[in-house]
């Protein structure tokens, strides 16, 4: 088969900065975001119910620090198992070989039509893109992923990836892409999707997923929704492909338990999604439903890189939840295409400096502010901030080793300004008492809308808290 043409991942990371500001003055956007708010409270709310969520997270995080460094035995041990049920395991080292050995099964069985469930791996390798060049038509069934697909962008969050977009926005969209007519309501919307969709489910060849945990002891791949497109996706094509990041494999059943109660709760406040499907093998004989061939395509692209330092492996526990989005402040404010990246917001400014290499990344490990929200609503308690850290360090390190120091000037003199406050406690107490004071003309609203000279810049497009009129310590001594 000839070599697919080398495919561009549309990948901006190097104008992060640049791409933050226009999504600052996005009022339309700043609007839409804040219905992250109400997914974080409902996140919340379903692990309060749970009266031993806390140890639940502990149990997930040990499995998959288990899983992760004893990788290459469980994913061993999942190939066997895919390959007893019927099914054949496909290992990829990268993007490319992913995308070949995707296409050459297509080829060899005449597939032109493909429909896609959602797959944060299949934007990663830019799987779209490919099956389109190489001819063959790839729908994506999720609604959301439909949605984007027709605007001809990628995804702006892992869960919600139209998030960006209104009512308005996707009814402009339907008319104009399907001929929809001028669709007022989000039910008219959904039908009018739903209707295009079946006759695609019906008439597809082969049906591409990913997979959100593989078993290693059964061979099973399970995949979570609330749409029931994946399910359609893998049961009615003859042919059922599943890209999976090598980091996915769990050991047992019983471990699949412990993810589902933590993942659907951070990632949508649900107990449960709507469908759970378990997927061993192709059809068997004696049954009416199911894919005639299932094919597991194993993905490394950078994985096993990322697996070899102690502190940035814990990237790979991640279960794609998008919790740790919904929190931070950054990505509330400005979205996901602003990363310029397939995934943004903390988890992505973590991920990807590994995948695409920091030197094109650099500014993704200083979008944070280090406040620890994604790492306490994480499911398996990834240390995110610690991460970053580390990132921030190899940045400044190597640019160092070029230019004789990177930082600037005032950077490294207020560094070591808080560093002599911090170890000298009548210096810190005496910082604390002027700040509360002179911070006085700036606040309005219990906030300081604008900070004078060289801060300014933090004040541009958000507010600064104001600086307590007590300080703990003087709190705890009343107490005592």
């Amino acid at each position: 088969m000839k070599k697919p043409e080398k495919v561009s991942m549309r990948l901006g990371t190097e104008t992060f900065k640049e791409n933050a500001e226009a999504a600052l003055l996005n009022e339309g956007l700043q609007q839409r975001l804040h219905v992250l708010e109400g997914i974080t409270e409902k996140r919340h709310k379903a692990f309060s119910e749970l009266p031993d969520g806390e140890v639940l997270r502990d149990r997930a995080r040990s499995i998959k620090e288990e899983v992760i460094l004893n990788l290459d035995r469980y994913l061993l041990r999942l190939e066997e198992n895919v390959q007893r049920a019927g099914g054949m395991v496909h290992w990829a080292r990268d993007a490319e070989e992913a995308r070949v050995i995707i296409l050459e099964l297509a080829s060899k069985n005449g597939v032109q039509r493909v429909v896609k469930g959602k797959s944060m791996a299949s934007e990663e390798i830019g799987l779209n893109e490919a099956l389109e060049l190489a001819g063959i038509e790839a729908v994506e069934t999720d609604l959301g992923e439909y949605i984007i697909q027709l605007s001809e962008e990628t995804p702006s969050h892992i869960i919600v990836p139209a998030i960006h977009k209104s009512k308005e926005d996707i009814s402009e969209l339907f008319a104009d892409k399907l001929d929809a007519g001028y669709l007022r309501e989000a039910g008219e919307l959904t039908r009018f999707a739903r209707e295009k969709l079946r006759e695609k489910f019906c008439t597809a060849t082969m049906g591409i997923t990913g997979a959100n945990f593989a078993v290693a002891d059964t061979g099973t791949v399970v995949l979570v929704e609330n749409e029931g497109n994946i399910r359609l996706s893998t049961t009615l094509p003859l042919i059922h492909v599943a890209l999976m990041g090598i980091e996915k494999v769990i050991p047992t059943l019983r471990d699949l338990n412990v993810f589902l109660q933590v993942l659907a709760r951070s990632a949508t406040g649900q107990k449960m999604t709507t469908y759970v499907s378990l997927l061993t093998g192709p059809r068997r004989k004696s049954e009416t439903d199911g894919a005639e061939q299932f094919h597991l395509v194993l993905l490394d692209n950078g994985r096993t890189r990322i697996l070899q330092d102690k502190e940035k492996r814990e990237s790979l526990y991640c279960l794609r939840c998008g919790a740790c989005l919904n929190v931070c402040p950054v990505y509330t404010k400005i979205g996901g295409h602003a990363y310029g990246s397939v995934y943004p917001g903390p988890i992505g400014s973590i991920i990807t400096p590994p995948l695409v290499g920091l030197q094109k990344s650099k500014d993704l490990p200083f979008a944070s502010s280090l406040c620890g929200a994604c790492r306490e609503v994480c499911p398996v308690k990834i240390d995110i901030p610690q991460v970053l850290l580390r990132l921030r360090n190899e940045w400044v390190e190597g640019q160092e080793g070029k230019s004789g120091g990177s930082a600037p000037f005032t950077e490294r003199a207020a560094m070591r300004l808080w560093s002599f406050a911090m170890s000298h406690q009548r210096v810190y107490n005496l910082a604390f008492r002027l700040s509360s004071l002179l911070q006085l003309p700036l606040l309005k609203d219990g906030k300081i809308k604008r900070l004078p000279f060289a801060l300014g810049g933090w004040t541009v497009n958000r507010d600064f808290p104001a600086v307590a009129r007590r300080s703990f310590h003087s709190l705890w001594r009343d107490i005592e």
